[in-house]
């Protein structure tokens, strides 16, 4: 029964969506109600962080999904919809969201399209939203690694994020690397005779500093 309405037998239908009122007196919508999801052991309301990622100065639309590219590596991706005229980056937006979402809660990798693809009747169709290409993902100026331990690291970190190639100033995290991934990382490196603590890499992110705490062993690790 609709409490609001001054006509007899007045009804409210549930939709499954997500509003907020507005100062103005409009609705804004955010989402589904089912649009919940578990990455990592965190619960995550895709549609909160797809209001955030429509906050962001130049962006006019955005629609956040869990993508599984590889068998057990979930991980959060934005597709986004610029203002005209507006210039965009993976990490413009993930350092404006870094400053009101949680790390856990921030996208791996911002795809940006002219459109959302439809399906005939007018919805979303996520099936056909493409695979985040290396632009997607908040890599730095590229400069490439020197060392043979950074040239080493480089190409275990490309293998694990599925990147073409990794920087020397690259941030792990912002390439869409995340705690599960770095004990991946880690074990790599020793197979490669690479001695690093797990620690290291949330010390030092980044490859050029992670490089630096590395130690190289000449005997061969079983």
């Amino acid at each position: 029964p609709d409490p609001f309405s001054s006509k007899p037998g007045g009804r409210l239908y549930k939709t499954g969506d997500i509003g907020r009122w507005l100062p103005d007196g409009n609705v804004e919508y955010l989402g589904r109600n089912d649009s919940q999801v578990k990455i990592r052991g965190y619960r995550i309301e895709l549609g909160e962080i797809e209001s955030k990622v429509r906050d962001c100065p130049g962006v006019r639309s955005a629609v956040v999904i869990v993508r599984e590219d590889a068998p057990g590596e979930k991980r959060l991706v934005a597709y986004v919809l610029r203002e005209p005229g507006a210039e965009l980056s993976a990490a413009m937006l993930r350092a404006h969201l870094a400053a009101s979402l949680p790390a856990y809660m921030l996208p791996g990798a911002f795809v940006q399209l002219d459109a959302l693809p439809l399906t005939p009747s007018g919805k979303l169709d996520r099936r056909t939203l493409p695979v985040p290409e290396d632009d997607a993902f908040a890599t730095r100026a590229y400069e490439e690694p020197l060392s043979e331990v950074e040239i080493a690291i480089a190409q275990i970190w490309a293998d694990v994020l599925d990147l073409d190639r990794v920087g020397r100033h690259d941030n792990f995290f912002e390439l869409g690397g995340h705690s599960l991934l770095v004990t991946a990382v880690i074990e790599r490196m020793r197979r490669a005779n690479l001695k690093a603590e797990v620690r290291a890499l949330f010390l030092a992110p980044t490859l050029a500093l992670l490089a630096g705490l590395t130690e190289e062993v000449t005997e061969v690790v079983l």
